[in-house]
């Protein structure tokens, strides 16, 4: 039994918050532990390309996390099995719970490298990368994340295939890979996906993700469609509390969070990232009080840290 197996045992079913590329980096997934931790963190996908090339040290900072993100999930993206064993080498002295491999990112220039759901098209390869991930992860589970197809649907022909994989956990998003974020993600065909799992693969955990805005959703969603558990995504941007249930958080509470978001990010990234690049983060934190908008703009509108700050302190008083 996998750890993915331990929490659906205690718990009943698995939470998990989805790897985005430049939002769950090691300061958020750390926010997010803060304020309510899911069962499992992935981070950032990690193109295994890039690592085994003279660049490692533009990408290797995906695989950052603290013991405070445990238990965290690393997930790999390309397209060279080879690379995924070289990889993977260096990941397991990280000592993370799981490997998970990217075969869902609908991206245009991924789709069109055969990487992410761009592996939906070309199935052998995605079969000897899988193969590959398995013989060099040790003891460690296998999960894939993807798309219920290219640009219609395959369930027998790409989640079966996958389910034929012998996969400790599947996740699956309920979108076609062209359709990108176009279209409301279909979860009565996850229903589908569980029952073709039953007669293939009874062991593989399936997780459902797309659209799922609260905590009460995902787990109206596991019961209705008999899912192991289900992956929070963009949302999380909206209410990073979310895995807590909790609605009544003050308007000091989300200013004090917002404070900790960006001492951690001055701890951490200040050097690699710019500040700019944190204020996807501040309608997460400051929103659902009066004067939020307010406060909101005179935020976004600062360019330096030590502004940033005095604001947030003149509205703590």
């Amino acid at each position: 039994m996998s750890i993915y197996d331990d929490i659906k045992k205690e718990k009943g079913y698995v939470t998990a918050l989805a790897p985005m590329e430049g939002v769950t980096d090691s300061v958020f997934r750390q926010m997010v532990s803060k304020l309510g931790k899911p069962d499992l963190f992935f981070t950032e996908f990690l193109n295994v390309e890039g690592f085994c090339s003279k660049g490692r040290d533009k990408v290797v900072h995906r695989l950052d996390f603290e013991d405070l993100e445990r238990p965290v999930v690393v997930q790999l993206w390309g397209n060279v099995p080879e690379y995924y064993a070289k990889t993977i080498d260096y990941v397991k002295e990280l000592k993370p719970v799981g490997i998970d491999i990217n075969m869902g990112c609908s991206v245009r220039d991924v789709l069109s490298s055969g990487r992410g759901s761009g592996l939906i098209k070309d199935k052998v390869l995605a079969r000897e990368i899988i193969s590959a991930v398995k013989e060099s992860s040790g003891d460690l589970p296998v999960s894939v994340k993807t798309r219920l197809g290219y640009d219609e649907l395959e369930l027998e022909g790409w989640i079966g295939y996958l389910l034929k994989q012998n996969l400790d956990m599947l996740t699956i998003h309920g979108r076609l890979a062209k359709e990108g974020y176009s279209t409301p993600s279909r979860w009565d065909i996850l229903k589908d996906c569980v029952n073709l799992r039953n007669e293939i693969s009874p062991d593989t955990l399936i997780l459902g993700n797309g659209d799922i805005k609260s905590f009460e959703q995902g787990t109206e969603c596991v019961k209705k469609y008999s899912l192991d558990g289900f992956m929070v995504g963009r949302y999380i941007l909206n209410d990073p509390w979310l895995f807590s249930q909790r609605k009544d958080i003050s308007k000091e509470e989300r200013i004090l969070a917002l404070k900790d978001h960006m001492n951690l990010y001055v701890n951490k990234f200040k050097d690699s990232k710019s500040y700019n690049s944190q204020k996807k983060y501040i309608k997460a934190y400051i929103n659902n009080f009066d004067g939020a908008g307010e406060l909101r703009q005179e935020l976004l509108e600062v360019s330096d840290l030590e502004s940033f700050f005095q604001i947030l302190d003149s509205h703590s008083l």
